[in-house]
């Protein structure tokens, strides 16, 4: 190894050396070490090139808040782009490979850009909307495709993944986030306490800074003394390598476990995402160091100070041997402490005009020189730090130069408030250590107005140990000294190479650029330079942007506000969030009780939503239009049976059930009696037909609304966003049960004597249509609903989805005499369609309301509201000259029309066409040995008689239009 290990290391076993490779180069590390120690340990301080300016970028940090070393990890179908070399753990064999560079990392094209952007600012804030506009026509040929080839960082997997991930859920009484001091005390209380605790840490070890900068009564022993207690108490669940990725209302938390990135290929899931429910949570999520934005802070070699203490003490890495520590602060000068003891040289420049804490002290003690009322002005250097210029703050021009390869910088700490403002909880701005703190007083509360989370710690603001764990001795701080910019002498006096957003290349110069043009929001500024929208969502970066726009704004901190914390706080990989659902999982296929009976007779299957249903039963010799010819006239004149399973049911019940009801659907449900059915209608707030169903009211406070099959999803959450966004004072509860029921239509004028055949409790002479009962049939319990989709006799019946093949299988014996026999979906349709009966999706496109359907009937007018209703009276919605549906018969009746085809009216002299309508179903009717179709026409109802035109491949179909009730119109073959 090289001369830049130390002897330290706590986490490091130098008795398992590490071979990896870098842009194919052979490395070596220890196991424990991450990948951007092991780089630093070889002596690689560039590793990689900013995004805009290509410029050379090596390790700031040393945890999730790295912004610069993102890396292609792995090779083959286990490449993964954009891994942060400060978090992925060294591994034998591991593969790594910088990004954003061509040819090379050494040497690339790329940073043409940086000196074109010296010479003219044509990178500045904004410059995409203000250079891409002339000429228009060198847009789509010239300025988009290099914009497309430029965006984005690494390249994307091209190879399947090979790994498997998964889902877990789990509950617990306390949610402690974050193993560091403050999670470890807080889970020990509340385990102490006899609640259920789960405590995680998105590291793979636990301690947190304490392990770096532990004092007497907290550290490395400490943090092993509590692991182990916690470790042996029933009531705790510890995990590591796993972060909390977002926090919601109602104490659910969004967990990301990096299961196996540091041992790929070994059996179980990759990544594993959990969904945890708990009563209290605790966020315990530390704090991050602020880098001081200065003139080429970007260089290899200028690192957070904190991250430099981490590199040596932890992976026994020494950054630099000649340093310069520029501080506002008096924990940086740990830093300098550890440098000098670790044998570097070291100096320090401090923004204060004076440093008496205990920590500066024992720095002057060590012999350690410190440059009061000081800055760092300049970095110079190629590929990494050269030098410094250091000079006092007031007379930036009197500087001198420092030979050093190490700049460690610190401004101060932002605690980590993201999870406590993903779940709603506030902010204050807390002056006297320049940073947002959690606001006790406005935090997170559930729906009971309790708080449902609490920050403790580093994320509280507590930035000393001894205010997190009693009795340690910990050194008296001073304040830190607010600074955010350091002016520099000549060409770069305006911040143009002062860095704020390392990833995104936003200077300081932009941030100012954006005042200056208006954007005086923070969350424009974001948007306008890209300040903090990277990879790291800023997490380095925002809080010294929004300083300097409060600043160039003339405007203190907290009036300028913060951006939007937004889950999740660090990258998750897309397989973590499929899960299982990849391959053939990625979309099951929902299958009924009675999939494999049908399958074994013959059914040609088609897709329906997430289902699989039989488009028809083809016997030998059969074609699709055979076998649905004789399904249809087999239903019509004896008895057929359809697997209706897939059919949406909802249960809506509770005392404002009916209430409820009234709002979502377009006539009145709170007044149907118990045993009834009735049909109904389901509008968006914009008026358009959106489902229908029949609706049935199975008790006083309890109704089914069955759905499109599917539509039971989208119907089920259309229900509860209404419930919880508009009603939420409802008392009314909601449950998909579709698949917990099987339900068979049987349909006929046989339909009564195939029930009475198979055995029933139930009078059937004395259900009517549209009646509900419960009772049982062939033994099996059932729900008999007498409604019909045919047009003919016809009886719904449900049964527990358990005894769905039970139930089809005698109701099948016992329709053999009566010449029974399944049809499948086209047949349905083709009976629907006779009947002139609407299907959502076909007769509707979001752009129909139920009076373009000649629903109107259902459409109550005595209710004072429902969804839609006000809209529905919009001008264009009640218009002449709208669409209505109309039927069809072409004067071929063996010519079926083709769907979608357009209805046309001829306009001058035959030269040119106007659609006037179009064809929603059409099919040829073997009831009525004739085509037939449905369309929707420009005041079609007005139009009865008049021959319509469809132009069709090179020739004209003519079509009448007639009643769209093509059979049966009074229905009396469902009533006998």
């Amino acid at each position: 190894m090289t001369a830049r290990r130390t002897s330290d290391g706590l986490l490091i076993d130098r008795s398992q050396p590490m071979n990896f490779t870098f842009n194919g180069t052979a490395l070596q590390g220890y196991a424990g070490d991450t990948l951007a120690s092991a780089l630093l340990a070889n002596d690689q301080l560039l590793v990689g090139r900013s995004f805009k300016y290509h410029r050379p970028r090596g390790i700031l940090a040393s945890g999730a808040e790295e912004p610069n070393a993102l890396m292609g990890v792995g090779e083959g179908a286990r490449f993964e782009p954009n891994q942060r070399a400060t978090t992925t753990e060294l591994h034998d064999g591991l593969t790594a490979t910088s990004q954003n560079h061509w040819p090379s990392l050494q040497r690339d094209v790329g940073a043409l850009n940086a000196w074109i952007a010296d010479k003219i600012p044509v990178f500045s804030a904004g410059f995409y909307y203000k250079t891409f506009l002339f000429p228009r026509i060198a847009w789509k040929h010239v300025y988009e495709p290099i914009i497309r080839n430029a965006a984005g960082l690494g390249k994307a997997p091209v190879e399947a993944d090979p790994d498997t991930y998964e889902h877990y859920h789990a509950h617990a009484d306390v949610l402690v986030i974050g193993g560091g001091a403050a999670g470890l005390v807080a889970a020990r209380e509340a385990a102490d306490a006899g609640r259920q605790v789960l405590l995680i840490e998105q590291c793979a070890h636990w301690g947190g800074r304490t392990l770096v900068d532990g004092v007497e009564g907290a550290d490395a022993d400490w943090v092993a003394q509590q692991v182990a207690a916690l470790e042996a108490m029933p009531n705790v669940r510890m995990r590591s390598r796993i972060m909390a990725s977002g926090l919601y209302d109602h104490g659910y938390a969004m967990l990301y476990e990096r299961v196996a990135d540091h041992r790929p290929g070994q059996p179980g899931p990759r990544h594993r995402l959990w969904r945890v429910r708990a009563s209290d949570i605790v966020i315990a999520t530390g704090a991050i160091e602020r880098p001081i934005t200065f003139a080429n802070n970007d260089l290899p070699g200028v690192m957070l100070a904190s991250a430099v203490r981490d590199y040596i003490k932890l992976w026994g890495v020494l950054p630099g041997q000649r340093a310069v520590v520029f501080a506002n602060n008096d924990d940086a000068y740990r830093t300098a402490l550890l440098l000098k003891a670790s044998g570097a040289e070291v100096e320090v420049a401090d923004v204060r005009s004076a440093a008496e804490g205990a920590l500066p002290v024992a720095a002057r003690d060590a012999g350690i020189k410190i440059s009061l009322a000081h800055g760092v002005v300049n970095v110079k250097g190629g590929k990494q730090v050269e030098s410094v210029r250091i000079a006092p703050l007031d007379a930036p021009e009197k500087g001198r130069e420092i030979e050093c390869d190490l700049v460690a910088t610190s401004g101060g700490w932002s605690p980590v408030v993201h999870l406590w403002s993903h779940c709603g909880g506030k902010l204050s701005w807390n002056a006297g250590h320049a940073m947002f703190h959690p606001d006790a007083a406005r935090p997170p509360t559930g729906v009971d107005g309790e708080a449902m989370a609490r920050c403790v710690g580093a994320a509280n603001g507590d930035l000393t140990l001894d205010r997190i764990v009693p009795g340690s001795d910990a050194p008296s701080e001073n304040a830190p000294q607010p600074h955010w910019f350091t002016a520099a002498p000549g060409k770069y006096a305006h911040g143009t190479k002062h860095f704020v957003d390392f990833q995104n290349d936003v200077t300081a110069a932009d941030v100012r650029l954006a005042a200056r043009e208006g954007y005086e929001s923070v969350e424009h500024t974001k948007r306008y330079t890209t300040l903090g929208m990277a990879t790291d969502q800023g997490k380095t970066s925002n809080i010294n942007g929004l300083a300097l726009l409060a600043e160039a704004l003339g405007a203190e901190i907290p009036q300028v506000g913060t951006t939007t914390f937004r889950p999740p706080y660090t990258p998750i990989s897309m397989g973590a969030i499929a899960g299982s659902a990849k391959g053939i999982l990625f979309k099951a296929v929902r299958q009924t009780p009675m999939h494999d009976w049908s399958d074994a007779r013959g059914a040609d299957w088609e897709p329906v939503a997430d289902w699989y249903r039989p488009y028809c039963y083809r016997r030998a010799g059969e074609d699709r239009h055979a076998a649905v010819t004789r399904e249809v006239l087999n239903a019509r004149q004896k008895v057929g049976m359809l697997d209706a399973s897939t059919l949406g049911k909802i249960v809506v019940k509770g005392p404002d059930a009916g209430k409820f009801l009234d709002l979502i659907y377009t006539n009145m449900m709170s007044n149907l009696k118990v045993g009834r059915c009735r049909y109904g209608l389901m509008c968006t707030e914009n008026g358009f037909l959106f489902d229908d169903g029949v609706v049935v009211r199975t008790g006083p406070d309890e109704f089914l609304c069955h759905t499109t099959s599917g539509g039971s999803d989208r119907v089920h959450a259309h229900l509860e966003e209404w419930l919880q966004t508009e009603w939420w004072d409802f008392k009314v509860w909601t449950a998909n049960v579709t698949d917990q029921w099987a339900q068979i239509a049987v349909a006929g004028p046989n339909a009564r004597k195939v029930l009475e055949a198979a055995g029933t409790d139930i009078d059937l002479n004395n259900v009517k249509f549209m009646d509900y009962v419960d009772g049982q049939i062939a033994g099996c319990p059932v729900r008999l609903f007498r409604i019909s989709f045919s047009g003919e006799l016809s009886y719904e019946i449900a049964t527990p989805a358990g005894r769905g093949l039970e139930l089809w299988e005698a109701l099948d014996k016992a329709g053999e005499p009566h010449g029974i026999m399944p049809y499948g979906t086209e047949a349905l349709h083709i009976m629907r369609a006779e009947k002139g009966f609407i299907m959502i999706g076909d007769e509707t496109d979001g752009t129909v309301i139920p009076q373009d359907l000649n629903l109107g009937w259902a459409v109550s007018k005595k209710k004072t509201d429902f969804l839609g209703k006000r809209a529905q009276e919009r001008s264009d919605l009640v218009r002449s000259g709208r669409k209505q549906l109309v039927g069809l018969a072409t004067e071929d009746p063996s010519q079926v029309l083709p769907d979608g085809a357009h209805a046309v009216r001829r306009i001058y002299q035959e030269i040119e066409m106007e659609t006037i309508g179009h064809v929603t179903s059409t099919y040829f009717s073997p009831t009525l040995g004739r085509s037939i179709a449905m369309g929707l026409v420009n005041d079609g109802l007005s139009r009865s008689g008049e021959w319509l035109d469809f132009p069709v491949d090179g020739g004209v179909i003519k079509a009448k239009i007639i009643d769209p009730v093509f059979y049966d119109p009074k229905g009396e073959k469902q009533d006998v």
